[in-house]
């Protein structure tokens, strides 16, 4: 098979994957996936998709053979002697053993870049995680070495299109190993928090820059048998954006730029596409955007738990807790994700309910807090901290007196940053509100406050000057913020909220203009605390607020 007709095939086998048809893009590809690196890169895509998605075992080790075949299948085509020797000569003749060359150091290196990604994935220690660490070094220096290439061709004016698929392959390989270092180090981060992070500063901008270029590159100039490395880029571009505006909330602090997303008739219909543009709609839009995704496809039931996890909040922001519990209930049942953190949400939703509404579920609230606890994973030998927060607050329910705890779904609704999303509706924010005073007067009414009751009124004041700031009220959000400040010597258990309170503090005085005040109060958070829950998650916030406080977005490295 020739090197034209494999990339062809492989984005017939993209378009129907984009059609929601799985099945048939694997029956497409497996023929030639021993024979065709690009037949064998886009088997093994697939199934490392499938693998990450799923968790099982069985899909981790197909993949995991696969994609060692898949490499075997690159190294064939790829030239004997160095890399740099072998690319550097490609430039004064471009006969097609020479193109298979190019070409085949670009699928080698996206291959061990999914290697990597199953490495993690497979077997969660600190070995696998080093080995996968090499692995992505490697190919980035092979990307690297192709784009020396083509900075040695840009004055070469006739190239062929299979010249121009490779230029656009580098510019996607340069990009996806920033977003791909940027969570690396967002890991790192998680295990050491006091880890030197400035070297990550940059890789979420520079990957969105080298997605942008390909975006706008040729392949988006009217050439529409070119789009292969185009939907893989604007994918990995919207699901990085998402991500970093969802968990770690840069959106307060980072000027993304505003990506132009090419949608051709035939993508339209696709579960992916249908779902990652939704966090951009308003909330009910969104919901129907979900559920479309959910009714799109039934081969990829992994795809479906990704939107019943927005479901579950798009309902929570709305306090619909009956429809968001559904969802929370199908999470526990059916993903293999994160059995801890799905079992505290749905008990933290149950929370919420009437006395009458939790018996009609028939659920025994404190038996799911308890069980928190055994279904916690390591990562990279360590423990994931949203697992060791969900495990903590859980703990109260294991006493021979349990402490019910307070709005425990809104907490989690702050740690997603989802009151971010919530405060852009001043209805919704308005109801959030109104139960968070509903909560703060039982608090100041109980006859017989516990040990908890200290950090159980600093979670309410917390969340109230949230709800405050968003609703325009700053003197009062001010007020609440500092009355938690002021309680810092009695708070027993979650220390955590005093430095979240500071850096909630400093954005509310940044918005107000005051920049020096502002960054005194995050400064104080960064320094003057450690150890306390989601320590690293604050960290990459006030790393990010500390650079826009500078008057610039965070600079390329």
């Amino acid at each position: 098979m020739d090197l034209q007709t494999a990339i062809q095939e492989t984005q017939c086998a993209l378009n129907l994957v984009l059609n929601n048809k799985f099945s048939q893009a694997l029956d497409l590809l497996k023929p030639w996936w021993k024979d065709s690196m690009y037949h064998a890169l886009g088997y093994s895509s697939i199934l490392v998709m499938q693998a990450t998605m799923t968790f099982e075992q069985r899909d981790i080790q197909a993949a995991m053979a696969t994609i060692k075949e898949t490499l075997q299948t690159c190294q064939r085509f790829r030239k004997r002697n160095s890399v740099v020797g072998s690319l550097s000569s490609l430039i004064s003749k471009q006969t097609n053993l020479q193109e298979e060359e190019m070409h085949a150091e670009l699928c080698y290196a996206e291959c061990l870049l999914q290697k990597a990604t199953l490495t993690f994935v497979q077997d969660e220690n600190m070995i696998s995680f080093i080995k996968g660490g090499i692995k992505i070094r490697t190919s980035y220096q092979i990307y690297k070495d192709c784009q020396n290439l083509l900075s040695t061709a840009q004055g070469v004016t006739e190239q062929s299109d299979l010249f121009r698929q490779f230029e656009g392959g580098v510019k996607l390989g340069i990009g996806s190993f920033n977003l791909t270092f940027d969570v690396i180090g967002f890991v790192l981060l998680c295990s050491h928090p006091g880890f030197d992070f400035g070297c990550f500063s940059g890789c979420i901008s520079s990957g969105i820059h080298h997605s942008l270029l390909l975006g706008s590159y040729y392949f988006s100039e009217g050439k529409s048998g070119k789009g292969l490395n185009l939907f893989i880029g604007n994918v990995k571009l919207i699901v990085h954006v998402k991500t970093a505006e969802t968990f770690l909330d840069f959106s307060e602090h980072v000027c993304f730029p505003e990506h132009p997303i090419i949608v051709r008739p035939f993508w339209s219909q696709t579960c992916l596409f249908r779902f990652l543009p939704s966090c951009h709609c308003g909330v009910l839009q969104a919901r129907a955007r979900y559920e479309e995704c959910i009714s799109s496809q039934q081969e990829w039931k992994q795809i479906h738990h990704l939107c019943y996890w927005e479901l579950m909040w798009n309902h929570s922001f709305q306090q619909e807790w009956q429809q968001a519990y559904r969802y929370a209930d199908l999470l526990c049942r059916e993903s293999r994700w994160s059995k801890a953190i799905y079992v505290y949400q749905k008990a933290a939703i149950l929370s919420m309910m009437s006395a009458e509404e939790l018996e009609r579920t028939g659920e025994d609230l404190g038996a799911l807090f308890r069980s928190v606890e055994g279904l916690k994973q390591r990562l990279a030998g360590k423990s994931i901290p949203m697992e060791k927060f969900a495990v903590r607050k859980s703990r109260r329910y294991k006493a021979s007196n349990p402490v019910p705890l307070v709005i425990p779904a809104l907490e989690m609704m702050y740690v997603w940053n989802g009151f971010s999303i919530v405060g852009k509706r001043a209805d919704l924010t308005e109801s959030l509100l109104v139960t968070i005073e509903r909560v703060e007067q039982q608090l100041q009414n109980d006859p017989n406050p516990t040990e908890y009751h200290p950090d159980d009124s600093c979670l309410v004041q917390m969340l109230k000057g949230l709800c405050l700031k968003y609703l325009g009220r700053f003197l009062q959000a001010e007020l609440c913020f500092s009355q938690v400040l002021s309680s810092e010597g009695r708070i027993r258990y979650d220390h955590y909220l005093v430095p979240f309170t500071l850096y909630e503090l400093g954005l509310l005085q940044k918005q107000q203009g005051d920049f020096i005040k502002a960054t005194t109060y995050i400064e104080r958070a960064k320094m003057n605390y450690k150890d306390y829950s989601m320590e690293s998650r604050l960290h990459f916030r006030i790393h990010a607020a500390l650079n826009s406080l500078k008057g610039s977005p965070v600079s390329t490295p």
